[in-house]
């Protein structure tokens, strides 16, 4: 049973950077396909992003591509979001979750399709 805990949300001004860390622990953590969905206030858990285990492969929701970045560190057991050009239509609580690669690619932007969750980190961007 992996754990993940979110961490590195904060307020930041329309058109600054942030990023997000997603640590894993358990007793065996791997491989898992990562992802990082988003709620925004009054919506539903929206798909950002998600990356394969080697990290060569991502694949983003289009309001986000080309601002936002994924990348993963698995010696570290860490995924992180790198979110540039930040907007108001940004605000969020942010997820991660995650899901043996077993299943490859099929349905990775249903949060139905993910095994593990962190808790969430409030992303709040000021206009």
């Amino acid at each position: 049973q992996a754990q993940l805990v979110e961490s590195g949300g904060g307020l930041v001004q329309a058109g600054g950077s942030l990023r997000v860390s997603c640590a894993g622990s358990g007793r065996t953590f791997g491989p898992y396909l990562m992802a990082w969905f988003r709620r925004a206030p009054g919506k539903e858990r929206e798909f950002v992003g998600a990356i394969s285990w080697s990290g060569s492969t991502t694949f983003y929701a289009d309001s986000v591509r080309g601002r936002f970045t994924m990348s993963r560190d698995n010696t570290k057991n860490t995924v992180y979001l790198q979110m540039n050009s930040l907007k108001s239509e940004d605000t969020a609580v942010y997820y991660c979750a995650g899901r043996n690669t077993s299943r490859g690619y099929r349905g990775i932007t249903s949060l139905y399709e993910y095994d593990y969750w962190g808790q969430g980190t409030q992303v709040t961007v000021s206009s």
